[in-house]
């Protein structure tokens, strides 16, 4: 009774210490950084197209919706993250597979490994594999402490290796020459993902700067040629310098689609 009250607290800390990787809550001061700053930078590009404090005010307005889109691109930064982490703790299981370990103490050995890799101990895979040795020195089935940590994390990669980790363990076939395939498909096809990655990061650079251009490019005009530049900041100007911002903001959106390559 007493080792069932042991395991049910440990449980419990366990649980506490569990990360949700698609939920990501803003401090109120990280939320107020981002709403100034996204406010003043968008209310800088209205004051560049209108040269209006009206409607530059309008614009900025729009910074309450950056802590939104902060939070998504937080989410996604941390489960890339994780996910490089991840095919490191791929090669060390798939060596202690075949080295002959069982799946359990692969997954111990894979641990002290990803340590010496990682040194803080802050790291998320590092995190995520001490909370599965301990959830299985507490008495839990692999299976479930690994569907746990794939369910959290909400990644494919880790969700396939999940399905084949718990089809094995139940159906018993071949594990340890499955999981050494399953690990070598899951690595090459991380790997590709992050040659992409590296690939597509130049242009993603490129693509801002095109998108920064033509703002800088009226900005000078506007404070340099003030003359020039006044019809495009009344009557039909306006409409002109309001379709060049929406065509601006599109062309910006399509390259960043386009480059959203998925393996």
């Amino acid at each position: 009774m007493l080792d069932q009250l042991r395991i049910g607290i440990k449980s419990e800390q366990l649980r506490n210490k569990l990360i949700e990787y698609d939920l990501y809550d803003l401090s109120i001061r990280e939320r107020l950084i981002v709403i100034l700053i996204g406010g003043f930078v968008t209310g800088l590009v209205g004051f560049i197209f209108y040269k209006n404090l009206f409607l530059a005010l309008l614009f900025g307005l729009t910074g309450l919706l950056f802590p939104r889109i902060w939070r998504s691109s937080v989410i996604k930064r941390r489960k890339d993250k994780l996910l490089i982490q991840f095919r490191q703790a791929l090669y060390c299981l798939s060596s202690s597979l075949t080295a002959g370990k069982s799946i359990e103490n692969a997954f111990r050995d894979a641990l002290v490994d990803l340590k010496l890799l990682f040194i803080e101990p802050s790291n998320l895979i590092v995190q995520e594999f001490t909370i599965i040795v301990q959830r299985l020195d507490n008495g839990e089935q692999i299976e479930r402490a690994v569907t746990d940590f794939s369910s959290r994390a909400n990644i494919d990669d880790l969700t396939n290796f999940t399905d084949v980790l718990v089809t094995c363990k139940r159906t018993g076939g071949n594990l340890i020459e499955v999981m050494r395939r399953t690990t070598s498909i899951l690595t090459e096809k991380i790997e590709i993902q992050t040659d992409i990655a590296v690939m597509l990061a130049q242009k993603k650079f490129e693509s801002r700067i095109m998108t920064l251009a033509p703002i800088c490019i009226v900005a000078i005009l506007s404070f340099t040629s003030a003359d020039y530049m006044q019809p495009l900041f009344q009557g039909v100007g306006r409409i002109i310098m309001t379709i060049s911002l929406v065509v601006l903001g599109l062309c910006f959106w399509l390259t960043q689609r386009m480059m959203r390559i998925v393996v």
